[in-house]
């Protein structure tokens, strides 16, 4: 199908029904699915990205202010 018919247009599966009475919802869902699984892809992209990011991408000596050093066991500075 090139060309998406109108709303009004004879349904172009054959059945003799208008378009929008007929296989207008199913055309527009299979968009809508296709949509919300590249949605989904992207999420969990960013998702594993932020993952990442907390498990091995934070130093393992933050800045301390002076006279202070960074406790692995406490994970803050003393």
């Amino acid at each position: 199908m090139a060309n998406k018919p109108d709303r009004n247009d004879p349904c172009h599966c054959g059945s003799g029904r208008k378009y929008k009475n007929c296989c207008l919802g199913n055309d527009d869902s299979s968009l809508k699915s296709k949509l919300q699984m590249v949605g989904l892809v992207i999420v969990v992209i960013l998702g594993l990205g932020v993952l990442g990011m907390a498990l091995f991408g934070g130093s393992d000596n933050p800045d301390c202010p002076p006279g202070k050093s960074w406790s692995k066991a406490h994970q803050h500075c003393h």
